[in-house]
């Protein structure tokens, strides 16, 4: 694995806590009237590190030890919105959410350094993606942080704006 991406995958759990901090804590629950333009979910700032979290390790994880375990499987998608609802975000414990991710990333970084070329080298399918390697996943887990930390950054311009449509 190239040591790009392997460095902003161990770097990110710093970023994401430095992104989510910059939101001013009245703004933590806050959403926009329009979601227009997000580049990730449209996820307030604390569903956005919950989800986080979860795809972390009820998607990576999960598609990492299956193609590593599997033929050839079928990785599906997961229903963010839903696991939004149904695990109730907006009420989450940001420090625990905090503390799980960064645990599951060290569970991530632990799999994937110890990985052959030839365990990289396994196949799947990824729903959306289509055919794909574990190298591959890789690649898209450090693409779905940068996204969240983007959605953060859009998140910070939407409330400046907001601020100065106020004023």
């Amino acid at each position: 694995m190239n040591p790009i991406t392997l460095h902003a995958l161990e770097s990110f759990p710093q970023q994401l806590e430095a992104h989510y901090a910059a939101i001013p804590a009245a703004f933590k629950h806050w959403a926009p009237p329009s979601w227009d333009g997000v580049p990730s979910e449209a996820f307030t700032a604390i569903e956005q590190v919950c989800h986080v979290r979860d795809i972390e390790i009820e998607g990576y994880h999960v598609r990492f030890q299956r193609t590593l375990n599997e033929s050839n499987p079928l990785l599906a998608s997961i229903e963010s919105e839903e696991l939004a609802k149904s695990r109730s975000y907006a009420t989450a414990d940001t420090a625990a959410v905090f503390a799980s991710f960064r645990e599951a990333r060290t569970k991530t970084l632990a799999l994937i350094t110890g990985l052959s070329d030839e365990q990289f080298d396994r196949t799947a399918e990824f729903e959306g993606y289509g055919p794909l390697s574990l190298r591959s996943l890789v690649h898209y887990l450090c693409s779905h942080d940068q996204q969240h930390l983007a959605g953060l950054q859009w998140l910070l311009g939407k409330i400046e704006a907001s601020c100065v449509l106020s004023s």
